[in-house]
């Protein structure tokens, strides 16, 4: 959410910073504006009448003690009234509030300098690439294809279960898919991430602390019965542990990793694009949060960029790195790098990370703070990156290291996670 203060500041800056998400905020920046003045003068007015009921109260006690009734009983009348001018000042207030808080809802994040303008996946710029797409001397076969000749992925079954999306992983391919785990959270432990096993609903108030709520509710599968929410990553509990927490130094860089099944109803998602294990409902991912000092926000944005390259070096897959346009940015995020594996088989680049910075925007709904060598409270910045998903993983291994012979070959730095070099 972005900062009132900021927006009083800063309102041609933002203005044209949103023009790059093709978003013309003008007008209701200065919404806010107009609410935040009326705010601002009713809660001048609230609090100068609690200042004198403060004053009347002790007044009245004195009055009564030295035997001045009269004057004493004209200032408990006054006292009635202010009391009544209280409540319909902190009622205007809190209306204020929420129609500020409401409209700052609507207002994405705004993008750093680094971020084009662009309005979709067409206008990101590719700022690194890595290995070559493979070439068949055969007749290449796509995942859903090996998955069911090696009898690993149960499409059909996950479908008479629960529904479209939902697979069965058996046999090796259930035991590859838990060595993928491990060895990405060894990876993460390994480079000083402290490792969560988090739950899987959450609250409303941890939605709307990383901004899934209220933007993306519809893709959130919800238990209203107990109005709790399927997370659709473990950045949304990771993150919300840190929710009201004030840092007690500006020295801390915090780093958080954890896997989680992720649940996303991705409505409307139908075609090829969706076939197999290219967009699933339930899908397994290792997530990465960090929590920084602003100072540090951008090399933190490096240093996990850089960890995820080098797990996907280590799988030895084709991949590229794409910095997001403008258009093309989550709700969130004020800068995102994409990493995508090339498909050989299907002959097609798929999303496997993303890894954003967040800048003050989960923080300030957060309520996460620091306090500064002044002793101020300031707030935090939170980044996270998916370290990695799963199921395009997945299916980029079967499809890149299938053999003529018919066999699928298991990338060296898995070997000893998963116990066997081939499918």
């Amino acid at each position: 959410m972005l900062e009132i203060s900021r927006i009083r500041g800063e309102k041609e800056a933002i203005v044209e910073s949103l023009r790059k998400r093709n978003i013309e905020a003008g007008d209701t920046l200065d919404q806010i504006l107009t609410l935040d003045k009326n705010w601002r003068e009713k809660k001048l007015l609230l609090e100068k009448a609690q200042e004198e009921s403060n004053r009347i109260a002790k007044e009245v006690g004195l009055l009564f003690q030295q035997g001045k009734a009269e004057e004493g009983n004209q200032l408990k009348t006054r006292a009635v009234e202010l009391k009544g001018q209280e409540a319909q000042w902190k009622t205007e207030v809190d209306f204020f509030e929420k129609e500020i808080t409401a409209l700052l809802y609507l207002l994405p994040n705004t993008p750093v300098s680094e971020v084009i303008a662009g309005k979709s996946a067409e206008d990101n710029q590719e700022v690194f690439s890595h290995g070559s797409p493979r070439t068949f001397t055969f007749s290449a076969k796509p995942h859903w294809d090996l998955c069911k000749e090696k009898d690993i992925i149960d499409f059909e079954l996950g479908v008479k279960v629960s529904g479209p999306g939902f697979p069965f992983y058996k046999g090796k391919g259930a035991k590859l898919q838990r060595a993928l785990i491990s060895f990405f959270l060894d990876s993460a432990t390994d480079a000083g991430y402290e490792e969560y096993l988090a739950p899987l609903m959450v609250n409303e108030a941890s939605g709307i602390g990383t901004g899934q709520l209220p933007d993306k509710e519809g893709q959130m599968y919800h238990a209203t019965a107990d109005n709790l929410f399927l997370i659709p990553t473990a950045e949304v509990p990771l993150t919300n542990i840190y929710r009201e927490v004030l840092l007690p130094s500006p020295d801390f860089s915090v780093k958080l990793c954890g896997y989680t099944p992720c649940f996303r109803r991705e409505a409307g998602s139908y075609g090829k694009d969706v076939r197999g294990l290219n967009r699933l409902h339930q899908f397994d991912k290792v997530e990465i949060v960090r929590i920084e000092n602003p100072s540090n926000t951008a090399s933190a944005l490096e240093e996990m960029v850089e960890h995820v390259t080098l797990l996907l070096k280590k799988l030895e897959l084709p991949f590229r790195i794409l910095r997001l346009c403008g258009g093309d940015m989550g709700f969130a995020s004020a800068m995102t790098y994409d990493f995508e594996v090339y498909s050989a088989a299907q002959e097609k680049w798929l999303e496997v990370s993303s890894v954003s910075r967040f800048d003050t925007f989960q923080a300030n709904r957060l309520n996460l703070r620091y306090k500064d060598s002044d002793k101020k409270n300031k707030l935090c910045h939170t980044l996270n990156g998916s370290a990695l998903a799963l199921p395009r993983i997945m299916a980029a291994l079967m499809e890149n290291n299938q053999t003529e012979s018919g066999e699928i070959l298991i990338p060296s730095a898995l070997v000893p996670y998963t116990g066997f070099s081939t499918l």
